[in-house]
């Protein structure tokens, strides 16, 4: 019977003495330091090594660009022109200033350029009593770039008729490396 109790006590000691071999550490890893500075690293794999992700591609950047003359053409309208979905900023502002001057367009300017967005160019109504307002803005989505648009010409306009003239966009384009 004491035999009996000397061998359930040193079965108890010799399985609780791998608990505390792991020294607190989570699973797959292990104790190292000591002097009482103690902590976990992992146990070394000897497994197939996972490989590292590759790119497959990449986003490139697209620009866009709306030009316009001030002076208006006889009969009143505004020479525009636009480019969506170039490669850089020169390319979209040169073509934007070339199309303003093909639609008749002796003084253009670049009213505004942008990259990887939307964007609208808003307008009054031509009247020659007076000048016509326009107003540009860029926005994540077409539909914010028209409503920022709208707003911002009825502000300038003191609420005069304001209309989306153009919108579009020039999103970022995913290349692919094969």
């Amino acid at each position: 019977m004491i035999a009996m109790k000397y061998l359930t006590f040193l079965l108890v000691l010799f399985w609780t003495i791998p608990a505390f071999a792991e020294g607190g550490c989570p699973p797959g890893q292990y104790p190292v330091g000591g002097q009482g500075v103690q902590g976990c690293a992992p146990i070394p794999s000897s497994g197939p090594a996972i490989p590292a992700s590759v790119p497959t591609g990449k986003w490139e950047t697209r620009w866009g660009a709306i030009a316009q003359d001030s002076d208006p053409l006889p009969g009143g309208s505004m020479p525009v022109g636009v480019a969506e979905s170039e490669k850089s900023k020169r390319e979209a502002t040169s073509t934007s200033l070339a199309q303003c001057q093909r639609a008749g367009g002796r003084r253009c300017k670049v009213l505004l350029d942008y990259h990887n967005q939307c964007a609208a160019l808003v307008g009054t109504v031509y009247n020659p009593s007076r000048r016509g307002i326009t107003y540009t803005f860029s926005a994540p989505t077409i539909e914010q770039a028209r409503s920022k648009a709208l707003e911002g010409c009825e502000v300038r306009s003191s609420g005069s008729g304001c209309t989306v003239i153009y919108s579009a966009c020039s999103m970022s384009e995913f290349k692919s490396f094969k």
